[in-house]
């Protein structure tokens, strides 16, 4: 992979992470890349640069465009260490005249690399930076998803290099996302948000309304994972726009962990009352299924139900971890129940209620317990159980009893 032009001397000069599987508990099963930005102009200026040790491939890609010591101005929009690993070496190599940050990135930097002595420009939202035909204007996105973040914006291109946000962790050969499969496109940016930016969804709908405010013209992101946006930014923009908003849908996720089989069987009962109900359900055995693909499908989900056998006087592990990671993401707007197997004490299904109701989930029902193996009999709870949550999820979706 070489160094791509985007537009007339803007240059993708990042890197390629094929291999990468976990990106701090999230399952990447298609890699990511760490996307950097060239920019040539009377001031060559580099907006972030990459995971440490890809540091040579964004040597070597960008010693394609221009000898790296021609380079003034180090931009950096993201401390993050994925995107500013290499930059101790960059400094390094460029000598640069800036290093241009956010008030926080500049307190970030300095907790992150502890130089002191580096040409810090520290930048806030509205200020301008002229690189000579071009300029860059920056806008602080604190929290999103760390509190140095922002973006920086170029309007002679239209260009917004947008740090964290609109990205997806996929690897391609491609660069544009007018270049590959729509519906797969979507789907990875839609994980990204679900379980990188979900908790701050207040913050996406404040920055969307700012950014409207200021009247930036994008005909171009830039994020710095994935897929640039030149076909269609706009469809990125109304997707984080739906998703910050966490309308429901009527559609239900069942997700549970199972020892001898019987929570599992409890589960596709309360699928099928769902079903028989009209709504989209989704099944998953956190067995076979990573936590990060679960959230990814609750994002949009109007109904969460939870089931486990009970294990030492609690949830199995895995069920565990999964109500650990969504409640630090806290999806909002859902209706959920709890239903579990067990053999002598049974505390699965209130602790799983407990957790829910700690997330805000309206509690449609106190749950089903079913003792070792259920049989028809057994099952007819849970069926109701689903029923009644597909009837509840239609009636808060201002649907009647026909749907």
């Amino acid at each position: 992979m070489g160094a791509v032009e985007v537009l007339k001397d803007i240059y993708w000069v990042g890197a390629l992470d094929w291999n990468v599987r976990d990106f701090h508990g999230y399952i990447t099963y298609k890699g990511t890349t760490y996307n950097a930005y060239l920019i040539l102009d009377e001031k060559v200026t580099l907006f972030d640069t990459v995971k440490e040790p890809f540091r040579g491939d964004l040597l070597h890609h960008i010693r394609q465009v221009v000898d790296p010591q021609r380079i003034d101005y180090l931009v950096v929009n993201h401390v993050e260490p994925d995107h500013s690993g290499a930059l101790p070496h960059l400094v390094e190599v460029v000598r640069p005249e800036k290093i241009i940050c956010s008030p926080m990135g500049h307190k970030a930097l300095l907790e992150h690399y502890h130089k002191e002595d580096w040409p810090y420009e520290v930048v806030k939202t509205g200020q301008s930076l002229s690189l000579g035909k071009r300029s860059v204007q920056f806008v602080e996105t604190r929290m999103l998803h760390w509190p140095d973040s922002m973006f920086s914006y170029i309007p002679e291109e239209r260009l917004l290099i947008s740090s964290d946000a609109f990205g997806q962790h996929w690897c391609t050969s491609e660069r544009f996302d007018d270049e590959v499969d729509q519906s797969e496109l979507m789907m990875h940016a839609a994980k990204y948000y679900a379980n990188i930016l979900l908790l701050y969804s207040p913050l996406v709908k404040k920055l969307l309304s700012n950014v409207q405010e200021m009247g930036l013209k994008i005909d171009m992101i830039a994020p710095d994972h994935g897929l640039i946006w030149r076909g269609d930014p706009a469809k990125i923009v109304e997707a984080y726009a739906r998703w910050a908003e966490q309308r429901p849908a009527r559609k239900a996720v069942v997700v549970y962990d199972t020892m001898w089989k019987s929570t599992e069987k409890m589960a596709k009962a309360v699928a099928s009352g769902l079903m028989k109900e009209g709504i989209s359900v989704k099944v998953f055995d956190l067995k076979a299924n990573h936590r990060s693909d679960v959230m990814t499908e609750v994002l949009d989900a109007g109904a969460v139900l939870v089931g486990s056998s009970t294990l030492n006087n609690g949830v199995l592990p895995n069920v565990a971890d999964l109500l650990h990671y969504m409640k630090g993401l806290r999806p909002q707007n859902k209706i959920g129940a709890a239903f579990g197997s067990y053999g002598w004490s049974g505390e699965a299904v209130k602790l799983i209620n407990q957790t829910l109701q700690d997330m805000k989930v309206e509690l449609v029902d106190e749950g089903v317990r079913a003792k070792y193996m259920p049989d028809h009999e057994a099952l007819r709870p849970c069926v109701e159980l689903g029923r009644k949550v597909g009837r509840m999820l239609k009636t808060s979706l201002g649907e009647g009893e026909d749907g």
